[in-house]
């Protein structure tokens, strides 16, 4: 009878090793994830959502106001320079200033809001804080918070976007 004798020790043998990886990797994720959830904020959960959705009637009679006028809105970009065109069907007076929001759908940090100055009939005139590209939430509205008109644009399109308020009620 033969005995075998191995002369390398356990920690140079290549099995424990790859065996040992696989958990380590687990761990070393772990903490990686563990990291990027406590350093990174996504901004998307409101602290005070149940005030919010209370609220939401509120601002749903804004966009009915502006049905019942007959508002609608163009707007043009060029560059950092914005143009708006105002007009309603019923004689509707048009403020000397209007406030042109700009929400990015996911990061709020982006978000502008314009004054913008009337230029007589129906334009409206202001600039942009920076350059903006992709995809925004648009809300046109007055000053007194009487109305407001809403929609989704393209910024980086040749097109000006057309707002219309929502018929339904």
């Amino acid at each position: 009878m033969t005995l075998r004798r191995d002369s390398n020790p356990w920690y140079r043998e290549p099995w424990p090793w790859i065996l040992m990886a696989g958990p380590a990797i687990v761990i070393v994720a772990g903490f990686v994830t563990a990291w990027l959830a406590i350093v990174s904020n996504d901004g998307l959960v409101a602290d005070d959502y149940y005030k919010q959705g209370l609220a939401l009637n509120q601002r749903l009679q804004r966009d009915y106001y502006a049905s019942d006028l007959g508002l609608r809105a163009d707007v043009m970009r060029s560059g950092q320079q914005v143009r708006l065109l105002v007009a309603a069907e019923r004689d509707a007076a048009l403020p000397g200033a209007l406030t042109l929001k700009l929400s990015h759908p996911t990061r709020a940090g982006h978000d502008q809001m314009v004054r913008m100055v009337s230029e007589g009939q129906g334009f409206y005139g202001g600039k942009l804080s920076s350059d903006i590209s992709g995809r925004w939430y648009v809300s046109i509205e007055d000053p007194a918070g009487k109305w407001r008109l809403q929609g989704e644009w393209r910024a980086d399109g040749e097109a000006p976007l057309h707002i219309a308020p929502r018929p339904e009620k």
